[in-house]
């Protein structure tokens, strides 16, 4: 009867435990994404609450900043077509290679105010061939690796990417 009793108290305690931390866990994981969200609704110019998938929050941060490199695939150093793969399947599930043109030839073109997170982008800098590729994000915004700031959001609107927009485009 004392064993029952002490391995009952034993259960209760040990329940209590792991209730508490995942509750711990879960109010962690809150915290993070409202700061995440917080640190890029100035980025987007969105409002916290539009702001709702996190793994692309996510995969932006850790890659913000990453320098250029042509043909680069790693934080090292990556290109524009390679970083726009890399968060297609990893926050998308989309595998997809290639070059900016050879991307762009994998779309259907769509307009930008058809455009939806995950779309892709493509300019045709000083080129006659698709040159430069983003992944749209939302509210005209867009994520790319630039030759040099590396990964960074930019909004379809800026004078420069105005002049060299070519198409936006949706996966076949």
């Amino acid at each position: 009867r004392v064993i029952f009793l002490i391995t009952l108290v034993s259960l209760f305690l040990a329940s209590c435990r792991g209730s508490k931390s995942t509750t711990s866990t879960k109010n962690t994981e809150n915290t993070a994404s409202n700061s995440l969200k917080e640190k890029y609704v100035p980025l987007l110019g969105v409002e916290k609450k539009e702001l709702d998938n996190v793994a692309l929050l996510k995969f932006i941060d850790e890659w913000y900043g990453t320098p250029y490199k042509y043909g680069g695939k790693d934080k090292k150093g990556i290109d524009c077509s390679s970083f726009s793969c890399q968060l297609l399947k990893n926050v998308f599930g989309k595998t997809i290679a290639g070059s900016a043109q050879g991307l762009y030839d994998q779309c259907k073109t769509e307009k930008v105010a058809k455009l939806k997170e995950g779309d892709l982008v493509f300019f045709k800098i000083e080129s006659s061939k698709v040159s430069h590729v983003g992944v749209y994000l939302m509210n005209n915004k867009f994520v790319h690796a630039t030759t040099k700031k590396g990964v960074m959001i930019n909004d379809l609107n800026e004078t420069y990417y105005k002049k060299y927009f070519y198409a936006g485009g949706k996966l076949n």
